[in-house]
């Protein structure tokens, strides 16, 4: 029962936690669907479609029967898809109808995407659960919306989920691939080696005698396949086609938005050693597993004052050796001076690596009982929701909202970046196909060592010779073998693997040297590594778009207090080894910071070199302020002679200022935002022939948000402009 206290230990030092009767209903039918994950199969694309289309579910039926704001899929043509709908009344209870058309959109939409499920009784005796306790009756499936809430509910999720069938993601055949095949055969990870890769570049399907999937499902088929490398053909929420690489092969166009280019290759380029960016990045995984012995005694002070607020990412491979420490672990983090909620500096909190590293990797990688990368986010901003300190301002700005409101606006948002995130992570990994550590170091140790041809096994591909850490086996070594035919193979020095551990609640396999050829990433024995391609890593591009989504809805990069916390209980958290050695707690200033946790989380974790990490950040940040962005015009639906594209700002690009021309006479407020969400400039324009002159001299260089609000606060128009 280890981890049963994981959730429940989760933000305890965060803040106080509602209670669940004192949620919004968007709020209990969120948590629904992240119950309902936990319960499915660990498909982190699929799941990111779920949690946007009932999140985009929930605000339309929250939407149509609120003044002045717009709906998403009601009444709209989205890529194509048309939902018809004629306007309805306001209904005199207003809230009750939005509330029970929430619960009806999200009750059948879950019903829908869950009915093929490990456990799908469960599920549906959850959401029946909630249904009667808020009073509903489930039999009422009409969808004649013009009866009631109950019906416009059920309206839009048969909707959503007729949308559903046809947005690329294949559901109607349970999302099975279409066209792709590896080029590899499977890998035996029980066996040593990878003596029958064929491309050291490309994925390698693994084989397990028996597989459980990252949720902890068995399934039937030990060589799992590639998850979703197509799925850059789904449809997104704010993706622009100007944004689209296509790309052919095996009869198939692959759709890939933000193109990164290809990863670091393994090929006659005459570049050896660590110098080789290939050999650099999975060596380094290598190196970093060596950190994983909780006899080492090596501290570091983990709180914000030390870790985090990382102010440059590299953005070529040749940087790479300046941002991460290859032999010490971590990055180019500057930490934090101050606390911004209490000016006080932050407590160091001093652990051993060892355990912050091994934390890290249980922490982030979502197995059992988890809800996926995307779900987990979902998970952070309703923790945050309870902080006391939040004030529910959008952007930090004007007025409190109600639980409701904000609910359903901050999860549209987040499930259409996780929705993106997955679209542009996936369909970058079909694409390019990029192998994984555990094949990559497997194979180059199967090759021998790539440094001295004057040594044995010498091979161009093989691994580096790095003293301590990476060495040949010699006559003598514990190493050698019975018959000494190990001597002059490769060993590292590194996490042990699972073969060491024997009771998982007691033992852990430790730091040693092991034969190069059986290097395991710290993962559990039945799982080892997500099956899917590891370029560019997921959990780097869901988290980083996910943290730029919470700056900008709460006006605020740093989590309330100044501080996000994770209590570890000592011995009681992890789960494949013992562990921690004691109580330790993970500690946050800011979103970005968590965001970049999860990052290093995956190279201690041995599922990814950085050449995966750093593309996923610098486009999850694209893709979580481009989805807010997108989403800001659906929160505010003027009266017709006050409509955004009447407004005309030039010039843009522009080096001074900016003229406004709009129908209007007199003064308006306006306000300049960054696209991270903080505001920069609050001011009031004057509004002269229709025309009015805003001076931007003062603001630096960059790209920022215009919002003109009328005299009642309501949005009138808004633009992205480019400040040179």
């Amino acid at each position: 029962m280890k981890k049963c206290l994981l959730w429940i230990a989760l933000w305890t030092v965060l803040g106080t936690t509602q209670s669940f009767a004192q949620h919004s209903v968007a709020r209990q039918w969120n948590e629904e669907i992240l119950k309902a994950i936990r319960n499915d199969f660990a498909r982190p694309t699929v799941h990111a479609r779920n949690l946007f289309h009932t999140s985009a579910a929930m605000y339309d039926a929250w939407a149509v029967y609120q003044p002045n704001v717009d709906t998403y899929f009601l009444g709209k043509t989205i890529h194509g898809f048309s939902i018809p709908f004629r306007e309805v009344s306001i209904p005199t209870d207003l809230k009750a109808a939005q509330e029970e058309a929430i619960s009806f959109a999200a009750y059948r939409l879950i019903k829908h995407r869950f009915e093929k499920t490990p456990f799908p009784d469960f599920i549906v005796d959850e959401i029946d659960f909630l249904m009667d306790k808020l009073g509903y009756d489930i039999s009422n499936s009409s969808t004649n919306y013009h009866c009631g809430a109950a019906e416009m509910g059920n309206y839009i999720a048969k909707k959503i989920i007729e949308f559903g069938m046809q947005d690329g993601a294949n559901e109607v055949d349970e999302y099975v691939n279409q066209y792709y095949q590896p080029v590899n055969t499977p890998l035996l990870v029980e066996a040593s080696g990878n003596p029958d890769i064929l491309d050291l570049n490309r994925w390698q399907p693994l084989e397990f005698a028996l597989f459980i999937d990252q949720a902890g499902n068995p399934i039937g088929d030990n060589i799992p396949e590639f998850l979703s490398p197509e799925w850059g053909s789904v449809l997104p929420f704010a993706l622009q086609e100007t944004e689209v690489t296509n790309y052919e092969r095996d009869n198939f166009n692959y759709k890939v938005y933000h193109d990164p280019g290809p990863p670091t290759i393994l090929d006659d380029t005459g570049i050896a050693d660590l110098n080789n960016p290939y050999k650099w990045g999975h060596s380094m995984v290598s190196v970093w597993s060596s950190h994983l012995d909780p006899n080492d005694t090596t501290m570091w002070d983990i709180s914000p004052a030390s870790i985090g607020n990382v102010s440059n990412y590299p953005t070529t491979i040749d940087d790479y050796p300046d941002f991460y420490n290859f032999y010490e672990g971590g990055d180019a983090s500057e930490g934090h001076e101050l606390n911004p909620s209490t000016g006080l500096p932050y407590d160091p909190n001093m652990v051993k690596r060892s355990d912050y590293a091994r934390i890290l990797a249980e922490f982030w990688a979502d197995g059992p009982d988890s809800e996926t990368p995307p779900g987990h986010w979902f998970t952070i901003l309703n923790t945050v929701n309870d902080h006391p300190d939040l004030e529910n301002k959008f952007m930090g700005q004007g007025e409190v909202l109600d639980d409701l409101e904000w609910d359903v606006k901050s999860y549209f948002i987040l499930g259409g970046a996780m929705h993106d995130a997955a679209i542009v992570a996936w369909g970058i990994k079909g694409w390019y196909d990029y192998i994984r550590p555990i094949s990559a170091i497997r194979a180059m140790a199967e090759l021998g060592q790539g440094s001295d041809p004057s040594l044995p096994s010498y091979h161009q591909y093989g691994l580096p010779l790095i003293p301590g850490l990476m060495e040949l086996i010699e006559e003598g070594d514990p190493l050698q073998g019975l018959s000494q035919q190990y001597v002059g193979k490769m060993k590292l020095y590194g996490w042990k693997g699972p073969g060491f551990i024997s009771n998982p609640m007691s033992d852990y396999a430790g730091v040693g040297w092991i034969r190069a050829t059986d290097w395991w990433p710290y993962q559990r024995p039945s799982f080892v590594t997500p099956p899917f391609a590891g370029y560019v890593s997921g959990h780097s591009t869901y988290s980083r778009a996910a943290a730029e989504v919470l700056t900008a809805l709460t006006g605020d990069p740093f989590f309330p207090g100044g501080m996000g916390a994770f209590y570890c209980p000592q011995n009681e958290f992890l789960v494949f080894e013992e562990g921690p050695t004691e109580d330790i707690t993970l500690q946050w200033a800011t979103y970005r910071d968590a965001s970049d946790q999860c990052s290093l989380s995956r190279i201690w974790g041995g599922i990814h070199p950085p050449v995966d990490d750093i593309p996923g950040r610098l486009i999850g940040e694209k893709i979580g302020v481009d989805a807010f962005n997108f989403a800001l015009p659906y929160f505010s639906k003027t009266p017709e002679n006050l409509i955004f594209d009447k407004a005309v700002i030039f010039p843009n690009p522009t080096d001074c200022g900016i003229t406004i021309q709009y129908e209007y006479q007199g003064d308006l407020p306006v306000q300049i935002f960054q696209t991270d969400g903080k505001l920069l400039l609050k001011t009031e324009l004057s509004f002269e022939n229709n025309q009015a002159y805003l001076d931007l001299r003062n603001l630096q260089a960059g790209v920022f948000i215009v919002l003109v609000r009328d005299d009642e606060g309501e949005i009138i128009f808004q633009n992205k402009i480019v400040f040179d």
